[in-house]
């Protein structure tokens, strides 16, 4: 029980949509006094169970609104499951997502130590790291203003350079490999080797097959909220690519 970093136990997430009505059929309404459901209810994750070790390098793959973020927030703590329940055993999680925890009214700088202290870390161990993650994003003197004037490549980059430097035990990447210029890429690639080799727990999102199978030792793959695989990475690639593969021919 004490390697594992994660349990995931049959956890259910569900959205719900409003319809909208327009003042005509407001009004029609009113009159028939007619009782209508406008809520329409859709699992976004369904009874999903399963446990990552310390230390390992996980991917998550599944075609589009398989579930894929939605389960990384509700790892994050940002989503609370329907059901079930999730048990971190690690001090700190960082979700590293587009500007994500940013507050826009604040400045980069600001928001370095507003994220640092969110993440349960003291002023002194984020003064320690504030300029490795200000010369890592690369913005320069764009740091000290607010975070609103940044577009959404900055924004990353900065989220990027604060996850990375800042160091959770369990970092957790949505959808940002490949984000920034040629030198930004590579420089961000080496840093979450450097992450992976350090033992730290890495769970990603991405789209990018190559990516993933060059940097996780297994993958998690869900289909409409579903968990249909989790195993070795290269087994799970195989068997997605031939999945998907399938749905392209019908």
């Amino acid at each position: 029980m004490n390697n594992l970093a994660i349990e995931v136990k049959n956890i259910n997430v569900k959205y719900k949509f409003v319809k909208s009505m327009n003042i005509k059929q407001e009004l029609i309404k009113m009159i028939k006094r007619k009782k209508e459901t406008r809520t329409k209810e859709v699992w976004a994750l369904k009874n999903l169970s399963f446990s990552i070790k310390r230390g390992s390098n996980v991917g998550i793959i599944g075609s589009n609104g398989s579930g894929k973020t939605t389960l990384l927030k509700t790892i994050a703590s940002i989503f609370q499951p329907d059901s079930g329940e999730i048990c971190v055993h690690e001090n700190s999680i960082s979700l590293l997502t587009l500007g994500a925890g940013f507050q826009p009214e604040l400045s980069g700088y600001e928001n370095i130590y507003l994220n640092g202290l969110i993440l349960g870390f003291t002023k002194e161990q984020i003064d320690a790291k504030r300029e490795e993650i200000i010369e890592f994003s690369g913005i320069g003197d764009f740091i000290y203003s607010p975070i609103r004037t940044y577009s959404s490549g900055m924004k990353t980059r900065l989220a990027f350079s604060i996850a990375c430097h800042i160091e959770p035990d369990i970092l957790l990447i949505d959808e940002v490999l490949g984000v920034g210029d040629e030198s930004f890429r590579q420089k961000s690639n080496e840093k979450l080797k450097e992450l992976i080799d350090h033992d730290r727990t890495v769970i990603m999102v991405s789209h990018s097959l190559p990516a993933l199978q060059e940097l996780c030792d297994e993958l998690i793959w869900i289909e409409k909220g579903v968990l249909k695989e989790y195993g070795d990475t290269e087994t799970v690639l195989n068997h997605y690519k031939e999945y998907m593969n399938n749905l392209r021919r019908k």
